[in-house]
């Protein structure tokens, strides 16, 4: 139909409603005008789609058509979504789409996809020919590297080096760096004002709790579990088999070539008490029960049943550690945990049993430790340590009848893997606008 001349005006697609309310990672919708010329506007909208379409030829700068060419035109209005591999817009009633484009940046990953669902959508109209930012997810791994990542982001690879990969203002998803130490892990975080989810790489969350307080409310802190408990669990066994059949003695004895013969304790017919019943600890109660032992004893921080039989609370240690020859902690660190196994817990075990501690160091009082160790009443096997690392001098680096192994519980071949699977289904549940799991905690 031909048009009056009084009525003509530019014609622009525009994304229809359901296209620009809430996501995964949505604003409030701003309010602000920005002509074409300018650098750039953002829109960001909630389930408000009224007042979108009629703010939206505002808010791109719509200018009337001018009457003769100018010598500097106005910017081209570059359109690009944040949404997981939303790329362009549907055509209606005959408008022409903008032009999209996409671009790389440096130290990212973008992955240009195909047409996202529309409730997904965070669009931000960049008036620049350099493009516009989109939402970042901070990686330990280059992306390129992780099969599954769904498309729309940008992926930055930081690995707790001094300079960091973008601007912190701009993460939507932090994979926090595995095993580099709670100073690196914060330091970005205050400055992560977007950031939704935080993700570790450990089970545990000790390294990046001393940062929550710096994002705002509203943030999950997620864990790895799924990713460790294969490992660690045959770490403890490996430890428990080690001490009791003497194994460090034997490697003393080969260095010196001496024939070290003898009867040592078996694992068999032992009672084995698990101190943190979580994924972890039935892990270990998993690989425990083909070496016959006497009894198996749970403890978590609430009772409850299990097929293999009942977990008790920590109300009932001081019973259960009277009968326990072997005590494996793999409890997390938190202020009810915290110097836990200290002079008392430690007298209630029986003569010569092990402790095991694959949780964390402060789990553990090292001086009240070292006091059952040197009088030779206890042994223990450790992969974590307090003070740790485990500095040179160390009186529990030559204390007797214990094993050391510098945290390497999670440290194997199958760690890589398993946490590359789990940030793939994580971040595909995070575009998707699904719950993501292994949530242990939201910041309020």
């Amino acid at each position: 139909m031909e048009r009056n001349a009084s009525d003509r005006r530019p014609l622009i697609a525009r994304p229809t409603s359901s296209s620009l309310v809430n996501g995964p990672y949505m604003s409030a919708v701003s309010s602000s005008r920005t002509p074409a010329s300018s650098a750039a506007c953002t829109v960001r909208t909630e389930r408000s789609p009224c007042r979108c379409e009629a703010l939206y030829p505002q808010l791109i700068g719509i200018q009337p058509r001018p009457t003769a060419p100018t010598a500097s035109p106005a910017a081209p209005i570059v359109l690009r979504s944040n949404s997981p591999g939303l790329s362009s817009f549907p055509q209606s009633r005959g408008r022409t789409a903008p032009k999209l484009t996409s671009g790389r940046t440096a130290s990212a990953i973008r992955r240009p996809g195909v047409l996202a669902h529309p409730s997904h959508s965070l669009l931000t109209m960049t008036a620049t020919t350099s493009g516009a930012t989109r939402a970042a997810v901070w990686l330990p791994f280059p992306a390129d590297e992780i099969d599954g990542l769904p498309d729309g982001f940008d992926y930055l690879f930081w690995d707790g080096g001094p300079e960091y990969p973008g601007d912190p203002a701009h993460c939507v998803y932090y994979v926090v760096p595995y095993m580099k130490g709670s100073e690196i892990a914060v330091r970005p975080m205050g400055a992560m004002s977007a950031v939704q989810v935080v993700q570790t790489l450990s089970a545990g969350i000790d390294h990046v709790e001393p940062g929550l307080g710096l994002l705002r409310p509203g943030v999950r802190l997620c864990n790895a579990k799924g990713v460790h408990e294969a490992s660690t669990a045959e770490l403890t066994l490996a430890l428990i088999l080690a001490s009791l059949r003497g194994i460090p003695g034997f490697v003393h004895g080969q260095d010196a070539e001496e024939w070290r013969s003898g009867f040592y304790p078996a694992l068999a017919d032992k009672s084995v008490l698990i101190v943190g019943y979580g994924s972890i600890g039935s892990a270990i109660e998993d690989r425990l029960a083909p070496f016959e032992c006497a009894r198996v004893a749970r403890v978590a921080r609430s009772a409850r049943t299990t097929e293999r039989g009942p977990v008790h609370t920590l109300d009932d240690l001081p019973a259960l550690l009277l009968e326990a020859d072997v005590v494996v902690l793999s409890t997390p660190l938190n202020p009810s945990t915290q110097g836990l196994v200290g002079a008392e817990f430690l007298a209630a075990m029986k003569d010569g049993a092990l402790l095991v501690n694959v949780a964390r160091g402060g789990v553990v009082d090292t001086k009240a430790l070292l006091t059952e160790l040197e009088s030779g009443r206890l042994r223990a096997a450790l992969d974590v340590t307090d003070p740790e690392p485990l500095p040179s001098g160390h009186p529990l680096w030559h204390a007797p009848n214990v094993l050391i192994t510098p945290h390497v519980g999670g440290s194997t071949s199958a760690f890589e893997p398993r946490a590359k699977r789990l940030l793939a289904a994580q971040l595909t549940r995070f575009a998707a606008g699904e719950p993501v799991v292994n949530v242990v905690s939201t910041t309020g």
